[in-house]
């Protein structure tokens, strides 16, 4: 597998591009209710079909015509990450844990609003196409997390998978990362908490099964919106709303705590099925909810723009203008604790729908904490002493 390097670049050369709010939108009737969406994106698979220029980067390749039809179809590619260490450290008080193991940087699954885009330009690639086709793999992580909960100092705790990009995109069928580092936190009984759009979770409800039975894991499985039509151009690999929720069932009849995760909400799109996504996972089985409004950080709100003009022209004014109402009049709002959330009179209107929806049906309106109590060091495998005779 090719090597790639994870230097970052200095922020300080970025060459800015100018901010996406600066764009107008462009004027065009309101639709109604139904949502009828546009013409497919110009590559079948794929959420963006372009690679705009890394803000880092001083120099931009700009193929030719004939260059860029010949890429018409790109295939994905996946580079060897030879970083150290398979456990990432998070300060955001936004997040509920603090360490992380991240399998993958870039995700195929192709998110038109994923806001871990922008992290791949941090690596010389582009936010865009590069993001889904050129896919950094791990292929070490369970090795690296197996010395590093068996070290002394370790401290159990829990163990966000992942908090980037999606441990369960397409290449873990084949690859078997994710497994490998679930596998190593069941034989340690370390708490693991789990976020994916994808059914291939159900693949690992044996490991899962077993850290719940020491109440050390538990699975979210996010539900943007349960319109196939939607799904296909806006998550293009991730797996079908009802497998999602095929996902919650096979989940909680394994005795694994599993909720659904609306998110993200995008005000003005996916808000109206709030009600129907909860009412849906709690009848699959889930046992809490949460949600989160759509980020839209710099290197991801182009992108969203343009994907509107493309798939949802005729909603695109009204979609912009309601993000723009829970972001303080900006399509992005950073800061602690407002980021996730949002300000404002509809984005309280989206939180009482939510609460209200999760009330009605019976939820936890957070997932159940895990426990460290049933940790084991040295992951249960019995050492002994040999004595001379």
């Amino acid at each position: 597998m090719p090597t790639a390097n994870s230097t970052r670049p200095s922020p300080g050369a970025a060459h800015r591009r100018r901010d996406a709010d600066d764009r107008a939108a462009a004027s065009r009737p309101q639709s109604g209710r139904t949502l009828p969406l546009a013409a497919p994106l110009r590559l079948r698979g794929r959420g963006i079909a372009y690679n705009p220029p890394n803000r880092f980067e001083t120099v931009h390749l700009e193929p030719e015509p004939a260059e860029a039809a010949a890429a018409a179809a790109p295939k994905t590619e996946f580079l060897a990450d030879r970083t150290r260490t398979a456990l990432a450290r998070n300060d955001s008080p936004d997040v509920a844990f603090n360490l992380s193991v991240n399998p993958y940087r870039g995700c195929e699954h192709g998110c038109v609003y994923c806001y871990a885009r922008p992290t791949h330009e941090y690596l010389g690639f582009s936010s865009g196409l590069d993001f889904e086709r050129r896919i950094l793999v791990k292929e070490r992580a369970p090795e690296l997390l197996r010395a590093a909960l068996a070290k002394p100092s370790w401290r159990p705790q829990v163990v966000g998978m992942s908090g980037v990009t999606d441990p369960y995109q397409p290449v873990e069928r084949r690859l078997r990362i994710t497994r490998g580092c679930i596998a190593a936190l069941r034989d340690f009984r370390n708490p693991v908490a789990i976020i994916t759009k994808n059914h291939l979770v159900t693949r690992d409800i044996d490991l899962l099964a077993d850290l719940a039975k020491v109440r050390a894991a538990h699975v979210s499985v996010s539900v943007t919106t349960l319109r196939n039509d939607l799904q296909r151009v806006m998550e293009p690999r991730t797996s079908v709303p009802a497998r999602r929720l095929a996902a919650i069932r096979a989940l909680a009849g394994a005795g694994v705590p599993v909720g659904v995760f609306v998110a993200p909400v995008i005000p003005g799109l996916t808000d109206e099925e709030i009600p129907a996504i909860i009412a849906a996972a709690a009848d699959a089985g889930a046992r809490y909810a949460c949600f989160l409004l759509l980020r839209l950080p710099e290197g991801v709100a182009e992108h969203f723009v343009q994907w509107l003009d493309l798939a949802l022209p005729e909603r695109k004014d009204r979609i912009l203008a309601r993000i723009r109402d829970v972001r303080g009049g900006k399509l992005n709002q950073g800061g602690f604790h407002r980021r996730f959330r949002g300000q404002g009179v509809y984005a309280e209107h989206i939180r009482v729908l939510f609460r209200t929806s999760v009330r009605r049906a019976g939820l936890d309106l957070a997932p159940p904490p895990l426990s460290t109590a049933a940790f084991r060091p040295g992951g249960g495998v019995q050492r002994t002493l040999e004595l001379d005779p």
